[in-house]
């Protein structure tokens, strides 16, 4: 571990705070755009007097494979917290898959020996959608064509509906030609191929950091036991569901279940090879541990079928979920945080259940757990179990008002926190209540300027990716905005935008003598945001940090 090293420069009397404002970026377009439309004067303020430049939070530039991948939350708050970029999940993936070391590797090769000794079934459960933020379309094809090769029989696919990084009522544009992709691979009758079962991925199997275990509750019985309403194919179970609840959207569709003959396609049973294809983690986790874990007590998932269970990727490498993975995740090292604990300094980390694993796991470089349990503290507030277009302003106040009581009491020289309005509202596509997420979070904004301001401290609001800045599909040629025949309204966008992020620092007692780098006008990333950090805490930041955004008359 390489030891921080005090600067010239003394750090402010009060703490150094980084608000996060996940999904808040800066806009291309006024149509659609939240965050321009919402009433802001404490950003609008920021904008315009305190230090301020764009970084880049798609794309390379946080470790995904071209600039035409949408920045997340995952990537992001790796990126801010560990200040360097590394490849990250799909890249790796990409990279296995295309020198076939995926499928040298020895968790492969045991999935698939499982299958043949037992005549099993390879079940593939996972994120149905090329949107590249959970998952991608094209690994599960590679795996589905290699499985053939290596005489698999038989493989099930169990499909969890996106409109959440894709369009939001995308599913038949990936269910469609994926039934004729399985269709090529059936033709010579060798292997029997097939959807099995599937719901949406707010409605099943997809829930994170423990928020709502009834979600993979539902996700067990739909891909395990094969229980759920009944269909005959994927597109059919797609169009009934609509109908019967007009407006739903990808993400919010019910639970489905394959049948022939009038029985479930895919129930997982003894002896089946099991592969969740996800490779980002934290909705991957849960599922996981519902496979895996002997004294498991949040369902009953009676019966447990004995079935060798892998992931794509291992999601939390500190409690080893899963004990199997196919892609060794990036080892990510000597974040800020760790830096800071072993140079003795407090922290604080803060968020709502939707971003505490951002603000913690992620930002720690995948960690779970406290690098230092007597410097640190983590803090929890548990975020609403209802749609967030009903509840806009999610737990902003109540994470502002322990940041304020925190800023203070003035024990923790470094605060984060993640203000989860702008992303996960702007998922819903709910343009009126995305607007109101961007301005409970200014409002929350102003009383951390406030309460800064009076401990002489520093303030960095940035963000993690874009979303509330792009609510309206547009098209890419003429910018102009898409509608929906039906309505004549604007179509709503649900997934990361590939905009820029703001960067504002605000020193209310001018005592930093701060000014930009000359780097920040040249495309720097959000991971400048640790070395910025680490030059206001006063130390010098390791030299192979991005460089920071500010520095020091």
């Amino acid at each position: 571990m390489d030891a921080l090293l005090k600067s010239n420069h003394s750090a402010p009397k009060g703490p150094v705070v980084l608000a996060i404002m996940d999904g808040v970026g800066i806009g291309k377009y006024t149509e659609g755009d939240a965050v321009r439309s919402a009433l802001k004067p404490h950003l609008d303020w920021l904008k315009a007097n305190a230090l301020a430049c764009q970084l880049k939070a798609h794309g390379k530039a946080v470790g995904l494979p071209s600039d035409g991948d949408m920045g997340n939350s995952e990537v992001g708050h790796n990126a801010i917290g560990c200040g360097r970029v590394f490849d990250q999940g799909a890249m790796l993936v990409n990279a296995a898959i295309a020198s076939g070391a995926m499928f040298r590797g020895e968790v492969w090769t045991k999935l698939i020996r499982n299958c043949r000794e037992h005549n099993g079934s390879l079940h593939f459960i996972g994120l149905f959608s090329d949107g590249n933020v959970h998952s991608h379309l094209d690994h599960l094809k590679a795996m589905l064509g290699q499985a053939k090769k290596e005489g698999v029989c038989k493989a099930r696919i169990h499909i969890l509906l996106d409109g959440r990084d894709v369009g939001e009522t995308s599913a038949l544009d990936y269910v469609d030609p994926f039934e004729k992709f399985l269709a090529g691979l059936n033709a010579d009758k060798s292997v029997d191929y097939c959807i099995a079962s599937g719901g949406g991925r707010m409605a099943i199997t997809m829930d994170r950091y423990n928020a709502n275990w009834d979600m993979v509750k539902r996700g067990w019985d739909t891909h395990v036991r094969g229980s759920g309403p009944q269909f005959k194919s994927a597109h059919a179970a797609i169009e009934a569901h609509r109908q019967a609840e007009p407006g739903v959207i990808d993400q919010d569709l019910p639970p489905f279940v394959i049948v022939r003959d009038g029985h479930p396609v895919g129930p997982i049973v003894d002896g089946d090879s099991v592969i969740f294809f996800n490779f980002r983690g934290d909705r991957a986790i849960e599922i996981s541990r519902a496979f895996e874990d002997d004294d498991f007590n949040k369902f009953d998932r009676a019966p447990r079928p004995k079935v060798e269970y892998a992931g794509m990727m291992q999601y939390d490498g500190d409690l080893k979920i899963p004990k199997q993975y196919l892609v060794t995740p990036p080892a990510i090292n000597r974040t800020i945080g760790e830096l800071l604990s072993h140079a003795g300094i407090r922290q604080l980390a803060i968020s709502e259940t939707q971003k505490f694993g951002h603000v913690t796991y992620f930002f720690n470089g995948n960690r779970s757990g406290k690098f230092d349990a007597k410097l640190e503290e983590y803090v929890e507030i548990p975020s609403d179990r209802i749609p967030f277009e009903q509840r806009p302003w999610m737990k902003a106040s109540e994470i502002t008002d322990y940041v304020v009581g925190a800023i203070r009491e003035n024990k923790f020289p470094f605060i984060r926190l993640n203000y989860p309005n702008g992303d996960m509202v702007g998922h819903t596509g709910v343009y009126q209540a995305t607007q109101i997420g961007v301005e409970t979070v200014d409002l929350c904004l102003g009383r951390l300027m406030e309460a800064v301001k009076g401990a002489h401290g520093i303030l960095v609001v940035s963000a993690d990716h874009g979303n509330a800045d792009d609510m309206f599909e547009h098209d890419e040629k003429t910018g102009k905005v898409k509608t929906n025949p039906a309505t004549g309204k604007p179509r709503a966008k649900t997934s990361h935008s590939l905009n820029p992020v703001p960067c504002y620092i605000y020193d209310p007692a001018g005592t930093a003598g701060l000014t930009l780098s000359a780097a920040s006008s040249k495309g720097l990333g959000i991971s400048s945001l640790a070395a910025t950090c680490l030059v206001l805490l006063g130390f010098v930041p390791p030299q192979d940090y991005d460089k920071s955004i500010v520095e020091l008359r």
